[in-house]
């Protein structure tokens, strides 16, 4: 497709439509990961297979209440899950949630074009059975 910009002609892409439910609930994770305690949270969540709520707020150096005011926003959007062991929560990452929103975003994007580029650095997506 070719359009006018400034005078001048452009060509414009015809780009797949993304559904509204997907922006939705794109904008709510990235609202929640947008808090710097909640991005701390995931990223330490990562790199264990779970994490006590006190061990939580002695690395973030937070209250136990704001310490779980925030999992509890992260548990609401099934981003973590907590188990209970006696009078302990522990909580860990639920990666498969993250997958759905990546399938999500590129459903639509042909396969060898799955990547977005945020200046010298691309991310591209290829499901696991891809892979294989």
């Amino acid at each position: 497709m070719i359009s006018k910009y400034n005078g001048e002609a452009a060509c414009v892409a015809v780009l797949p439509e993304v559904p509204e439910t997907i922006v939705k609930d794109m904008v709510k994770v990235f609202k929640l990961l947008s808090d710097e305690t909640r991005l701390r949270i995931l990223l330490y969540l990562t790199r264990t297979s779970e994490l006590h709520v006190r061990a939580l707020c002695d690395i973030l150096k937070q209250s136990q209440p704001a310490v779980s005011h925030h999992l509890a926003l992260l548990r609401v959007a099934e981003l973590i899950e907590s188990r209970r062991e006696g009078k302990h929560n522990y909580y860990r990452l639920l990666p498969h949630r993250f997958q759905e929103l990546l399938d999500l975003v590129f459903a639509a994007v042909p396969k060898d074009e799955r990547r977005i580029r945020f200046e010298d650095y691309v991310l591209s997506y290829a499901p696991e059975e891809e892979l294989v």
